[in-house]
């Protein structure tokens, strides 16, 4: 009997982000870790792009912005993507120290303050088992090489909102 091997599929990642450019930058970051990506401004557009472009297909992570546009907020779109596609990790990214602490339950998520650092936002990704934990040593290795080739001893960091 003749074995095929497939291609390990990448994790799929749903970025919710009313910021167009942090938007772009996040995606953009975790395409270069080798994650599918979709990327929205809102929880109504996370949903039409999923079905646009990965129809069937369950997402692995939600990453939502806290205060989105027209008061509405990241949690309210991490809920709504569980209750479509069921029990998701999520992480929840604010540049308010007085947004909400990580809930408990069916209701948690991971809760990072902006401004993000790439390491710490792949620390992130490895926790929620999104990225391998091995690829963390090569990841470093690489940004550091990359700092140094910009005279920076600092790893770059995510654009920071607001």
């Amino acid at each position: 009997m003749k074995t095929t091997r497939t291609a390990p599929v990448a994790k799929l990642v749903v970025v919710i982000e009313d910021d167009p450019l942090v938007l772009e930058a996040t995606g953009g970051l975790l395409h270069s870790w080798g994650c599918d990506v979709v990327t929205a401004k809102s929880c109504d557009e996370a949903l039409v792009n999923l079905a646009e472009t990965e129809a069937g297909r369950r997402p692995d992570l939600i990453v939502s912005d806290y205060q989105l546009s027209r008061g509405l907020t990241g949690v309210a779109a991490i809920e709504r993507l569980r209750r479509e596609f069921g029990k998701i990790p999520a992480l929840l990214i604010s540049a308010d120290a007085t947004c909400p602490p990580c809930e408990v339950g069916p209701r948690s998520y991971q809760l990072l303050y902006k401004p993000v650092d790439a390491e710490r936002f792949y620390a992130a990704l490895v926790d929620a088992s999104v990225l391998d934990a091995s690829a963390v040593i090569k990841n470093r290795d690489c940004r550091q090489s990359l700092a140094a080739a910009n005279g920076s001893a600092a790893p770059p960091k995510l654009a920071p909102c607001e």
